[in-house]
């Protein structure tokens, strides 16, 4: 009997019945036509390609953008039994053949792969070999110039495609102007096809803007009110720490996630916070692409995101049940001057990234003419102060580089390590009656590595961790404790960057003929941050209406539960103003009072309204401040 989509939605994912839209997307793609679909986030989209992949004969190839996406999704198709595997960068030529041969031979279903990737000619001629059933390009905005990532490398698709005249396509994203859409449809040459387009439109999701000085004290009250799943975005790896360990101290459980973390560690953390182990996950924006997570009830920006199409993204993996929820733009005086250092000024010139691409080239001792498909691992402060380079823009240009093919950029960390036991093996075990804590590592050295003893070996500490049960950081500390207490000799590098040259070294020659898109991308930039200025500015429009109209949508009516809705019902409920002001004296002959308590207390009126109250009872005075910024009546 022939399988429909819905039994394999079913067997796979164990759902009865479809989204909105999804059934008809599929159909249109099972029918062999080229398919475009804009679906907002949390609509489902990496189902409407995987599940005619279990469908259709052969291999369906998905182009992504990110590693860290790729890596997710296929970590969820394996966990669901499904064959998928996606191409990491900076692997040897061997491993990738191998790779390749797999997806000839093994029967699996999906290939995840970049758009840089995709134009290696080994890639391409294995790809020959394939019964590749369909094509789907995921987050298909990076094709357009207009587009907030826009990539270079996607251009190259069409060309692509060119080999597999048959082959239908499916171009997904989840944020795209309409000018944005006109032009995937055009790079992409998809022939008259299959449009499909949800609205924008979160009716269970508030979004707010709070105007906040103590963001860490309304993040922690915010949690303890609304005690389900959340996430809270920052900008650094720094502040995801710090604000997770705040969070801890203040009595709710919290991850960091960030993409400085081996991939180990990220696992272990995601589980935690998808299993509820951990309520909160603060991350960097490294977090969240491809997340199956449907309850979390909170997204909070305690930092300005850097464009309205990521924080629409990022806002959006809340609510995704269907039940409500909300997401919060934490907002002080000083955001505006920080997002313009974070993003305007970093801003690197054509002439910086030509000269981080040529010191990249001296750091390396790559000779002219060379350097193609070659990998090399680095610290990336060192190389910054190795040339005096300010971190942020050598990072923005590396990224630029990476956006316009001339590299591929990871940051994933690595560590290359060697070790020797220079005890006996009756020394060793006596030391481990002593030392019980390093048992399971030692062991499961020992049971890997034969010769340990007598030469230094290079170690791989993820292997290490898995076979042991103990987190990477704990295999690094015992081995550090093993050469401390003179048992071995442990030689360990660090790196936290890698990257890939994707084309000869040509000094100036390979940089000029992207500079046009580079100045093209910086212009993009301050358009993106002068929107979401505009955004938390805007204190009179619907957050809702604001967020539509910025993607081409007209939403008519207001949705009712955003800060400025709230604030306009609380402003017709509100008593006037000597009831407000009576109400503050009662509270306060109780005993003393911050703002933010009076506010939580009298919840029926705006902190306008409560912080223009108290000044007059300052000025008439009733009350006084405390040194420790509190109300109390005279």
């Amino acid at each position: 009997m022939k399988r429909t989509p819905r039994d394999v939605l079913k067997t796979y994912w164990g759902y009865d019945s479809f989204r909105p839209g999804q059934q008809e997307l599929i159909d249109a793609v099972l029918s062999g036509r080229d398919t475009f679909a804009l679906l907002p986030t949390g609509g489902g989209k990496s189902v409407c390609y995987q599940i005619p992949a279990l469908l259709l004969e052969g291999i369906t190839l998905v182009i992504s953008p990110l590693l860290s996406l790729m890596r997710d999704q296929v970590m969820q198709l394996q966990k669901r039994n499904i064959k998928a595997l996606y191409i990491p960068g900076g692997i040897p030529y061997s491993e990738l053949d191998t790779l390749l041969d797999n997806c000839i031979y093994g029967n699996y279903k999906l290939l995840y792969l970049s758009p840089e990737r995709l134009q290696s000619e080994l890639v391409q001629e294995r790809i020959k070999q394939m019964n590749v059933s369909l094509i789907a390009v995921d987050e298909a905005h990076c094709i357009s110039q207009w587009g907030h990532d826009f990539r270079p490398a996607y251009r190259s698709i069409s060309r692509f495609r060119e080999n597999l005249p048959e082959i239908n396509c499916i171009a997904l994203t989840a944020t795209a102007t309409k000018k944005v859409q006109e032009d995937i449809v055009a790079q992409l040459q998809l022939e008259n096809p299959a449009v499909y387009k949800n609205s924008f439109e979160r009716k269970n999701l508030a979004y707010r803007v709070l105007w906040e000085e103590d963001k860490r004290n309304r993040l922690v009250q915010g949690f303890k009110r609304v005690p389900g799943s959340g996430i809270v975005y920052v900008r650094s790896r720094k502040t995801a720490i710090d604000y997770a360990a705040f969070l801890q101290q203040s009595g709710i459980s919290a991850q960091y996630y960030h993409g400085g973390l081996s991939s180990g560690e990220r696992q272990v953390r995601f589980e935690a916070w998808s299993a509820n182990r951990a309520q909160v996950m603060v991350a960097t924006s490294a977090f969240g692409m491809g997340i199956d997570k449907a309850d979390v009830s909170t997204v909070v920006h305690v930092e300005l995101p850097e464009s309205m199409e990521s924080y629409f993204q990022e806002a959006g993996r809340a609510g995704r049940d269907g039940k409500a929820a909300q997401s919060i733009i934490l907002v002080n005086p000083s955001d505006e001057s920080r997002l313009a250092n974070q993003f305007l000024n970093v801003l690197p010139s054509v002439s910086f990234v030509k000269k981080v691409y040529k010191k990249l080239n001296s750091f390396f001792q790559v000779p002219y003419g060379g350097g193609e498909q070659e990998t090399f691992r680095f610290d990336f402060s060192s190389f910054c102060k190795t040339y005096s380079f300010n971190t942020l823009i050598t990072y923005n240009a590396l990224q630029l580089l990476d956006r316009n093919s001339i590299i591929i950029l990871s940051q994933e960390f690595y560590r290359k390590a060697s070790l020797q036991l220079r005890v006996s093996p009756v020394q060793l075990t006596y030391y481990l009656i002593q030392n019980p804590a390093l048992e399971s590592v030692v062991k499961s050295v020992l049971r890997t590595y034969g010769g340990i003893y007598d030469q230094p070996l290079a170690v791989d500490h993820v292997l290490i961790s898995k076979k042991a049960g103990v987190s990477l950081p704990q295999v690094h500390e015992a081995f550090l404790q093993l050469q401390k207490d003179e048992l071995a000799l442990y030689d360990h590098t660090q790196f936290d960057t890698a990257i890939t040259f994707l084309v000869q070294q040509e000094d100036e020659l390979t940089i000029n003929p992207i500079a046009p898109a580079i100045k093209a991308q910086n212009t993009r930039k301050v358009e993106q941050v002068q929107a979401i200025l505009g955004y938390v500015k805007n204190n009179e429009v619907c957050r809702s209406k604001q967020l539509l109209a910025y993607f081409e949508e007209d939403q008519k009516t207001r949705c009712g539960i955003c800060d400025v809705c709230l604030s306009r019902k609380k402003d017709k409920s509100a008593q006037p103003d000597s009831d407000l002001k009576e109400h503050l004296l009662l509270l306060l002959q109780e005993r003393e009072y911050s703002s933010r308590e009076l506010g939580e207390r009298l919840d029926a009126y705006t902190e306008k309204q409560i912080i223009s109250a108290l000044k007059d009872l300052l000025n008439q005075k009733n009350i006084r401040l405390t040194p420790t910024n509190r109300y109390t009546i005279l």
